[in-house]
């Protein structure tokens, strides 16, 4: 048995979510015909309380078109230097939208209030304007970390003050909710835009969600289409989204749990210094005596799989493929690794 934790993207539909997906109902979604997809963007917007969604192949479509929404040439936007948007999007911000970006720096992957303020510019012709702020829920780099509602509050009253835009990569949103047990709605109030994936611990095949103004989204379809991302009869995929919603949320809390035993299980190995605190479904390992390669090297040995996170770091993501087996044997295997 090959134990695959290299991410949470690596999960297959359940049966039930292939039986939804082979009985959906699809037209033309560029069109606006797909009735499955349109389904599900009203779906999730009505979870949030937003106005309007727009189906996307991916959580990278989804936040490079929030970007190009909320900025344009000789703007900046606000980020952790760790965050997805900036890191593992293919340079996007600077090749689609053309806009410049501050980072930040700041504990497990999130930035204050007050780092923000200081770095919104000045009306000054020298520098460009801050038009956007961008948060991350769950943070990939920061080993799952999440912000709660009290901590989102302050942001946004920083960008209405200042007339800036406030977007949210909500690649694992749920997970972020499941813990603190905080609604979607809420959420939904405090920005502009939000990026809802699928593919990730929700277990679909494909897609994320952008939620916004109808507004928004109305000029979202035509910056999909300049990306490429009209995909015709998209019903079947959003079909598996509609499912992963109604049935595939709450045991979210089981790869926490999970993962939390996991990263108990490193922290006594002997080639580990440091597990990041977990929180949610992703563990990252700090490595002492031996680099990353050489790990993932002995562990693929014993197969299992991780991934790379850093020059001393590697991750470990569980899903709903991971169940109570795969810990046990994870235990079993990880102890023959010196």
């Amino acid at each position: 048995m090959i134990i695959d934790l290299r991410s949470d993207t690596l999960t297959k539909p359940t049966q039930g979510m292939l039986e939804a997906m082979w009985s959906a109902q699809v037209g033309d979604d560029v069109f606006g015909e797909d009735p499955t997809v349109n389904a599900l963007e009203q779906k999730l917007a009505d979870m949030f309380g937003m106005e309007a969604g727009l189906f996307c192949p991916s959580g990278t479509m989804t936040n490079q078109i929030a970007i190009r929404l909320h900025t344009r040439p000789q703007t900046e936007l606000i980020c952790h230097k760790y965050s997805h948007i900036y890191l593992y999007e293919g340079g996007g911000i600077m090749s689609n939208s053309h806009a410049s970006v501050k980072l930040l720096d700041g504990e497990y992957g999130k930035i204050s209030p007050s780092d923000i303020a200081d770095a919104i510019n000045p009306d000054d012709v020298h520098a460009p304007e801050t038009t956007l702020v961008s948060l991350e829920n769950t943070m990939n780099k920061g080993g799952g970390s999440i912000y709660t509602l009290e901590e989102i509050k302050p942001i946004k009253a920083l960008c209405d003050q200042h007339g800036i835009k406030l977007h949210l990569d909500g690649a694992r949103i749920f997970n972020a909710l499941v813990v603190t047990g905080e609604s979607p709605k809420a959420w939904g109030a405090m920005f502009d835009t939000i990026s809802v994936c699928l593919s990730k611990g929700l277990g679909c095949p494909v897609g994320s969600v952008l939620l916004g103004s109808k507004e928004d989204i109305k000029r979202a379809r035509k910056v999909r289409k300049s990306f490429g991302g009209g995909m015709r009869q998209a019903g079947f995929l959003a079909a598996a989204g509609i499912y992963a919603l109604d049935h595939q949320v709450k045991r979210l809390a089981e790869d926490h749990d999970r993962a939390k035993k996991l990263g108990e299980i490193l922290e006594q190995h002997p080639l580990v210094s440091e597990v990041f605190p977990v929180v949610t479904n992703i563990v990252i390992a700090r490595l002492k005596d031996i680099t990353p390669a050489e790990m993932l090297q002995k562990l693929d040995a014993e197969g299992i799989k991780a991934v790379r996170f850093g020059k001393d770091q590697i991750r470990f993501v569980t899903h709903l493929d991971f169940g109570d087996e795969g810990l046990e044997e994870f235990g079993k295997r990880i102890r023959e690794i010196r």
